[in-house]
């Protein structure tokens, strides 16, 4: 019976022996132009990736498992601020609050597949509870999506004591957030007025940073983003009334802008119809918006012109944005006069930074993950290469390869 027993089991030993040598076999990427993420540009060179993890970078030689001679690599591109719970519903028209549980979780994985396939390998959504159910389904292995960080939901009510906001840092934290959002501003289509005290966005900030966690403020005045700044969090959202002052105080505080000026407002407005007459979606709210984009390139020009000023690339993604992301970086290319390389730099390595996850992800370079994509084109020359993503690596996983 033991020897029988040795027999049967022999086979399968074998098998996961096998699969197990095919899991660990190197994955070599040949790149006819490498941009690596941190400003190099290298050509003719081979990615080698084994488990997951940049082993090499070397010069060309031999036979490779993928050869991009003809294409651009670079690193996983990186969104620091989507909605991947927003959606339009069965009737077409947006849907805040989608009645099936199920249903919602299924338009969020849409939506991180649509995203994954445009080239984004991370991205911070941040907004919806769902958000953390996607992020471990991802991290799972179960379903394909971008490596997803979440602040599960966010700190919104100005009647909370600044002792209640502490409390609710620390529970979100208990709850396995990433991350602290908080919205010390109105909607863009409410005017973009204060909400929170200074004492307030004090406290969150404070709070989170006492709890090693980051905060993303969603913020449009200028005196607020003082007081943002002031008050240490890590990410200045959306930021439409900056002014040169707030701008320098942002850099000199070493907090990081996201600015969302070439999607978000574009795309509500490209889907008014599927929007119109849900809350602030109004005539009003339209009129705000529309009125908002030349304010927004104006102030992502002087952001470019203040030194040291860090800005990172994020969408603010929403419904009928996901998969889309890569147009905000050609509009702050195009439009805003953005130097692509520094561009590029932004959707890699930078926002990585922001993220606190420079070490892992956002450059090709031996122990980092492997988080590549190639585009048909070169982005240093013309920045729409980054419409054309062939071909998707995450984690060592390869998710996307050319049809041709």
């Amino acid at each position: 019976m033991a020897r029988m027993k040795t027999l049967i089991f022999l086979p399968l030993f074998f098998l996961f022996g096998a699969l197990a040598s095919a899991q660990d076999a190197p994955v070599t990427i040949k790149a006819g132009t490498l941009l690596d993420g941190k400003g190099g540009v290298a050509h003719n060179v081979t990615i080698t990736v084994r488990g997951g993890v940049i082993q090499a970078v070397a010069p060309s030689s031999g036979g490779t498992t993928y050869d991009f001679s003809r294409l651009t690599v670079l690193p996983g591109l990186i969104d620091t601020h989507v909605h991947l719970a927003w959606h339009f519903g069965p009737d077409g028209r947006y849907e805040p609050r989608d009645p099936s549980p199920s249903r919602l979780m299924g338009y969020a994985m849409e939506n991180a597949y649509a995203t994954l396939m445009a080239g984004f390998t991370t991205v911070q959504s941040v907004g919806d509870a769902v958000d953390k159910d996607v992020r471990e389904a991802v991290a799972r292995g179960v379903l394909p999506g971008p490596r997803v960080l979440t602040c599960i939901r966010a700190i919104t009510s100005p009647n909370l004591t600044v002792d209640q906001i502490r409390d609710t840092v620390r529970k979100l934290k208990a709850d396995g957030a990433d991350l602290i959002k908080i919205f010390a501003s109105r909607s863009i289509r409410d005017g973009g007025g204060q909400t929170l005290s200074n004492e307030q966005i004090q406290a969150a900030c404070g709070e989170a940073k006492a709890q090693g966690l980051r905060t993303l403020v969603h913020v449009y005045g200028a005196d607020t983003m003082m007081v943002v700044a002031e008050a240490g969090c890590t990410s200045a959202e959306h930021a439409t009334f900056a002014d040169a002052g707030a701008l320098a105080a942002l850099a000199a505080h070493g907090t990081y802008i996201d600015p969302n000026i070439g999607l978000v407002k574009q795309n509500y407005l490209d889907n008014r119809a599927k929007y119109d007459g849900i809350g602030n979606y109004n005539a009003e709210g339209f009129a705000a918006m529309e009125k908002a984009i030349p304010v927004d390139l104006a102030m992502f020009k002087q952001a470019l012109a203040t030194p040291k000023l860090k800005i990172v690339f994020g969408t603010d993604a929403v419904a009928g944005a996901h998969g889309r992301n890569a147009e905000e970086l050609i509009y702050r290319v195009q439009k805003g006069g953005q130097d692509p390389a520094a561009a590029i730099v932004s959707i890699t390595s930078l926002s990585a930074e922001s993220l606190g996850l420079s070490g892992q992800i956002g450059a090709v370079a031996p122990g980092m993950a492997g988080d590549l994509i190639a585009v048909d084109g070169d982005p240093l020359r013309d920045i729409t290469a980054l419409r054309r993503v062939v071909f998707v690596m995450k984690g060592g996983k390869v998710v996307k390869t050319p049809t041709r």
